[in-house]
């Protein structure tokens, strides 16, 4: 079977250590102190080897000829160039050297010459010259080795995709080491859940960084905003990014008091792109960081690649501009080099931090997991860990892999292989991508594309030649069988989760691993527009992996925590209503916040277990407060309880019954702001008996609803 996917693991290293050396600091974010580091930094033009390959015998030519064939834009004749000294003239002394750049790596090839051939005599378009020209200086400075390196990859990469080579032709597919683990501990492996939270507790006293990856657009919910503004629920309306940062507030909170600490500090990173960056900062800035220090912020910015156009890795020009290059994301890989080259890595393990934590933008069910995979992480001594989720045999998602080499162990690697090249290296196993008898899932874990690292050796495989920039693949969708020219234009890209290849090169003895959760507890992503949701409903699907299907899976694992913690709730999880065409639960509609729980511990020590706790199915309820506990509650209606960090309140039999909030199905009207639309439906308020104690003390909410202050 002939992979479309091709992909190979091509090492560039440069000549000196100075080559990846990026000119100033980190630049501050307007008047605040929130560290904002643009992706785009001055390179110097290394010459860089290509090393590698599926062998050391099909390695990638070498680009260093190519890059040193670069012409000094203000001593070289020009008599060999396509173009005049009237239109070079016309060129920065950057832009000239960039198109004389491209023009002596293209040679004889010609792949580029639709960029730098029959150009109009000076005088015609010279605006439309000189923005090509520095836009490719952007783009030769912007990426590790230049344009040359780029391309150079891009050939060998395409060459192998129109060969259909397989990349793990070499290799068999194992089931790689790891835990599973459950919330309520059924089927848990050699560790319990609530085990591994204890340790992830512990471990947390050595601090912990979050990285978060934000780099896209919601153009595929069907939203042109950034997806990290959009609501994570209707209950308290707060958004992604506000969800996380309380949460990362909340592990902090937690860690000081069990380590009497109160200058640990948990630092969060964003990835941005050009297109989400200034979105990002306004959010921030619009809403005063969440209440986050700004000390504690940085972002990092990445920047896009050139698109190709066919096989020959010919760079693709705009549609409606011959003077302007597309470009394309290059992929969430970019963070690690992003990380290393801005000083952040190298920063975390001077001042001792030991793990951190990689997060997708949209999956606000992934912080059940966080705790209990550092917890394992540290256990298991795993250099790296990947949060994942049990994964149905042929489903459409990458998994977690031990790849043995068949002639080499020191090859041999621990990585996540995609659903497309899985099967096929299965099949050729003489089994192919089948479910487990005993469990009916596949043997092999789902990945969900979250990251626990341990910084010591993440530090020093970045610190590595490749500094580091993970290897890359391409994925072009071809007009016909010939897999020359392609339907749209491709690029390289990459991923995150691809770092294990740097590993096994730079560490003895990698540790890679996994932990696998429930998935009603980790995963439920807003990816997909509604119409696409409606879909896969229609075709039978159960994840539509709407916004509204990611609201409705949050409220039913907080419907399971209470249930963990004594509530008797009417109903059962699989009821269900249809809006905008997509089942979401009829409820209870339960928000537990970050400061009221992160833990089972903290549902065993704010829940009392043997008092009266019910909850109808019609019910709303907000809990968010550090020192609130729940000694006794009767709810059939809506209620929200917020408390302050220094104010104890205790419910005390409290019984609460009003009309609460119902769902109102939305007309499907274009009028209608982007993010009422892509849901589909409102939620309306009636009536909430809502509690908001921020004074310092401590307080007692009666079973008639008074609130009493006790000493």
């Amino acid at each position: 079977m002939r992979l479309v996917l091709a992909s190979i693991w091509l090492l560039y290293t440069a000549s000196s250590a100075s080559s990846f050396a990026t000119m100033g600091s980190s630049h501050h974010w307007g008047a605040s102190d929130v560290h904002v580091s643009p992706a785009m930094r001055k390179f110097s033009t290394p010459s860089f080897l290509v090393r590698g390959g599926n062998n050391h015998n099909n390695a990638a030519p070498s680009t260093a000829s190519s890059l040193k064939a670069s012409v000094d834009a203000e001593t070289t004749s020009t008599a060999a160039s396509p173009l005049s000294p009237e239109n070079l003239s016309l060129l920065s002394v950057r832009g000239r050297k960039a198109v004389e750049d491209l023009i002596a790596f293209d040679g004889a090839n010609g792949a580029q010459a639709h960029v730098y051939g029959d150009w109009p005599a000076a005088g015609t378009e010279d605006e439309g010259k000189q923005m090509l020209s520095e836009q490719l200086a952007d783009l030769n400075e912007s990426y590790p080795g230049g344009l040359a390196a780029y391309l150079t990859k891009a050939q060998h990469l395409l060459k192998e995709s129109a060969d259909g080579v397989n990349p793990f032709a070499n290799f068999e597919a194992k089931v790689p080491e790891g835990e599973s683990l459950t919330f309520f501990d059924e089927d848990s492996s050699s560790m319990s859940f609530q085990k591994a939270e204890e340790l992830g507790l512990k471990a947390m006293g050595d601090g912990v960084v979050f990285v978060l990856v934000a780099g896209g657009l919601g153009e595929r919910l069907g939203y042109s905003g950034i997806k990290l503004s959009l609501e994570t629920n209707l209950c308290t309306e707060e958004c992604y990014l506000e969800f996380y940062i309380k949460y990362i507030q909340a592990m902090q909170y937690m860690a000081r008091q069990k380590t009497g600490n109160q200058n640990l500090q948990f630092p969060l990173v964003i990835m941005t792109s050009g297109d989400t960056d200034p979105l990002t900062r306004q959010l921030l800035e619009d809403n005063d960081y969440f209440g986050m220090d700004k000390d504690l912020l940085t972002i990092i910015m990445q920047d896009k690649v050139a698109a190709l156009k066919d096989g020959s890795a010919g760079l693709a020009l705009t549609d409606d501009n011959r003077w302007g290059i597309q470009t394309k994301p290059h992929g969430h890989g970019d963070v690690h080099h992003l990380l290393y080259r801005e000083g952040l890595v190298d920063k975390w393990d001077s001042d001792g931090l030991k793990h951190v934590v990689f997060l997708q933008d949209t999956n606000a069910l992934v912080i059940n997991s966080i705790i209990p995979t550092v917890g394992v992480t540290a256990a298991r001594g795993f250099h790296m860990n990947s949060i994942c989720i049990p994964r149905l045999a042929e489903e459409a998602a990458g998994a977690i892999t031990k790849l043995e080499h068949k002639t080499d162990p020191s090859q041999s690697l621990v990585i996540n292989v995609e659903y497309n090249q899985l099967d096929p290296l299965l099949r050729a196993q003489g089994t192919g991508d089948l479910p487990d008898e005993a469990t009916g899932f596949s043997p092999f874990p789902g990945n969900a594309n979250n990251l626990v690292m341990s910084i010591p050796e993440y530090a020093k495989t970045l610190r590595g030649e490749d500094q580091g920039v993970v290897l890359e693949f391409v994925n072009p969708k071809y007009k016909d069988e010939t897999r020359t020219d392609f339907k749209k234009p491709t690029r390289l890209e990459c991923m995150m989760q691809d770092i294990p290849k740097l590993y096994q090169k730079e560490l003895d003895e990698p540790k890679i691993g996994f932990c696998m959760f429930d998935r009603w507890l980790t995963f439920s992503p807003a990816k997909n527009a509604l119409e696409a949701g409606q879909a896969t409903i229609a075709k039978g699907g159960t994840a539509p992996g709407t916004l509204s299907s990611a609201e409705s899976d949050k409220y039913v694992q907080n419907q399971r925590k209470l249930e963990f913690a004594g509530f008797k709730i009417e109903g059962t999880r699989d009821d269900t209503v249809m809006m905008a065409g997509i089942p979401v639960t009829k409820g209870p509609h339960v928000i537990l916040c970050p400061a009221f729980s992160i833990s089972q511990e903290d549902l065993k020590e704010k829940i009392s277990e043997g008092s009266d706790l019910t909850i109808s199915q019609r019910s709303s309820l907000v809990l968010d407060g550090h020192h609130l506990k729940i000694d006794g509650l009767s709810l059939d209606g809506a209620l929200v309880i917020r408390s302050g960090d220094d104010t104890h309140v205790t419910v005390k039999n409290l019984k609460i019954q009003n009309d609460g909030w119902t769902y109102t199905e939305l007309p499907d009207d274009a009028s209608l702001p982007e993010h009422v639309r892509i849901r589909g439906y409102t939620m309306t308020k009636h009536q909430t008996a809502e509690y908001e104690l921020f004074e310092s003390g401590h307080f007692v909410i009666e079973s008639d609803g008074q609130v009493t202050k006790v000493e």
